[in-house]
């Protein structure tokens, strides 16, 4: 499997994992849009989305 599928199958099951946990908890979603619509609350939604997307695209990567 090349680089790029397997970056498209990470977003996916990414994809996937919110979609599912926002059908599982539908009061965190709730707190979620609420904080899309209050920025003080916001700024650390997007750092924890920040450090998912490291931990998956960074700490799989190879050393060089």
């Amino acid at each position: 499997m090349n680089p790029r599928w397997i970056a498209f199958f990470k977003i996916l099951v990414l994809l996937i994992i919110v979609a599912a946990l926002i059908l599982l908890f539908p009061s965190a979603f709730r707190f979620v849009e609420m904080a899309a619509r209050d920025l003080l609350y916001f700024w650390w939604l997007v750092l924890l989305l920040v450090l998912a997307i490291w931990l998956i695209w960074g700490l799989g990567s190879k050393k060089k």
